[in-house]
C-alpha cells in the first residue's frame, strides 16, 4: 500500500506513523513529501497517527492507494492558561 498524508491546509505531514493495527512490528513513517509505502495484507487495517492530531484507522480491503487526511486533535493540544503575576 502506497500513499499521502496531509493535513487539513493540504500540507504535507512530514513523520507521520503508519503502523499495521494489532502488529506494531509492521510499520513506517512519511517522507518529506508526507508520503508512505507499507507491505501490509489486503484484509489488513492502517493506523495512522502523528502528535496533535486525530489518529485514524483505515481498513485497507484491498486498496493499492490510501491517501489521508489528518485533523488537529484541539483535545491532545488543550493547555490551561497560567497569568503571569509580577513578583513584588
Amino acid at each position: 500500500v502506497k500513499g499521502n498524508v496531509k493535513d487539513t491546509t493540504g500540507e504535507p505531514i512530514i513523520g507521520a506513523s503508519v503502523v499495521e493495527k494489532g502488529n506494531t512490528t509492521n510499520g513506517t513513517i512519511t517522507d518529506l513529501d508526507g508520503n508512505y509505502s507499507i507491505k501490509i495484507p489486503s484484509k489488513a487495517t492502517l493506523t495512522i497517527s502523528y502528535i496533535g492530531m486525530k489518529t485514524q484507522d483505515i481498513a485497507v480491503k484491498g486498496q493499492s492507494q490510501i491517501n489521508v487526511t489528518l485533523s488537529d486533535d484541539t483535545q491532545a493540544l488543550d493547555v490551561p492558561y497560567l497569568p503571569l503575576v509580577p513578583n513584588r
